[in-house]
């Protein structure tokens, strides 16, 4: 067997959080594509259903959507026992859901901090662990956290000290899940995608100010695109990412090296 069919995922059963749309939308078409049938989990219902309704047609796989909230331990619960339902086992979790608030930190409530911390670092701690504890029993698993360049770098010229500290969480979050689990074939890592050009991004009057400035600055001179996360995943998502774990990737176009 070559190298690209030992990469295919056919047979594995995976969820996608924030996956309607979006980076996750992307990273589960990549699975699809490789043959794995997935859970879509988002708050968004419809647009999920969206979603797995395209990706069964397109690839002949079997994908739900589940509507989940990721910082309420119930609702994880419930996404968890559903999968299980559904699908009889996990073998990957792509934590990915996250959001970003564009606040200086003098002016930012703590309502406002509490809000992206607990989607963007105690969601995948919850998502992780829930996941974890199914590969576990399992015998093994692998585990993909989506961080950001900001977990490395502090962004300029937008204000995010919360955002970026929750990345910062959730790069060592990964670590630290890796190495408790290494011994039980539990692998967890994560990408920290740098600055890329979802529909929503590209679309937002707002952000094109930003984006002007950011691709001044970059080395490739241009945002990245989610498809261009799509092979690391798929990568981290199979059986010859074997020895990978308790990585970091930075997929940035060289952002963070200036």
């Amino acid at each position: 067997m070559g190298i690209i069919e030992k990469m295919r995922l056919d047979g594995k059963k995976i969820f996608v959080t924030g996956g309607a749309r979006g980076i996750g939308k992307s990273v589960a078409t990549a699975f699809a594509e490789a043959g794995a049938d997935l859970a879509i989990v988002d708050l968004d219902l419809d647009e999920a259903k969206k979603t797995a309704t395209e990706l069964e047609e397109n690839n002949g796989i079997k994908a739900i959507a589940i509507k989940a909230d990721v910082t309420k331990q119930e609702d994880v619960d419930a996404m968890i026992e559903e999968i299980l339902n559904v699908f009889g086992r996990l073998d990957v979790a792509f934590c990915n859901a996250g959001i970003c608030m564009n606040i200086p930190a003098e002016e930012m409530t703590y309502d406002q901090w509490k809000k992206v911390i607990d989607i963007n670092l105690n969601g995948v701690f919850l998502t992780a662990q829930a996941a974890g504890k199914v590969m576990l029993k399992q015998g093994g698993g692998s585990i993909i956290n989506t961080a950001s360049m900001s977990g490395h770098i502090v962004n300029v010229p937008q204000p995010q000290c919360s955002y970026n500290a929750s990345k910062a969480g959730v790069i060592q979050l990964t670590k630290s899940l890796a190495v408790e689990w290494a011994t039980r074939n539990v692998r967890v890592n994560c990408i920290s995608p740098g600055y890329i050009g979802t529909e929503l991004t590209l679309n937002s009057p707002s952000l094109q100010p930003l984006i002007e400035q950011w691709n001044k600055v970059a080395p490739l001179g241009r945002m990245g695109k989610p498809e261009e996360l799509q092979s690391i995943c798929v990568y981290l998502a199979g059986d010859t990412s074997s020895f990978t774990t308790g990585s970091d990737f930075v997929i940035d176009g060289a952002f963070t090296c200036i």
